[in-house]
């Protein structure tokens, strides 16, 4: 009996854009490395904005996972820590709600755009634990 195939989504933030496509062409091509197809990819404004277009995403009968990816780099504020703090919460509960997994590959907060850039590769791990999770549970 063949796998079935997985279909990923993308919501990635425009935010930080020279990080953040660079993320995202990484997690795409980690994602048909790991033989995902590729499904809907959504551009956001920010990371604060990923929970709004996440929820519609996931939604999708055609969707089994989404990774969701942006760049929170420090500013001379605290905004950094509340923007991923209130983002990465709403992700976690959207992505329990509807019972699919979403990779967070949301680097910072606290970081510089040197760092931010020296992660870029952190997407593919974003895609690999929403792979493991829909291959891991989906018997369940």
């Amino acid at each position: 009996m063949t796998e079935k195939k997985i279909r990923l989504g993308f919501v990635v933030s425009e935010y930080n854009f020279d990080v953040t496509m660079m993320m995202l062409e990484r997690a795409k091509a980690h994602a048909e490395f790991l033989g995902c197809e590729i499904g809907e990819q959504i551009r956001v404004p920010g990371v604060y904005d990923l929970p709004f277009a996440l929820k519609k995403l996931i939604a999708r009968k055609d969707i089994d996972g989404v990774v969701a990816l942006g760049a929170v780099i420090e500013g001379e504020t605290d905004h950094d820590e509340v923007v991923m703090q209130h983002a990465s919460r709403k992700i976690i509960d959207i992505s329990l709600d509807s019972g699919k997994p979403v990779g967070l590959g949301i680097t910072g907060p606290g970081m510089t755009r040197g760092q931010a850039q020296a992660r870029i590769d952190n997407s593919r791990s974003a895609v690999e634990a929403c792979v493991k999770l829909i291959r891991n549970t989906e018997h369940l």
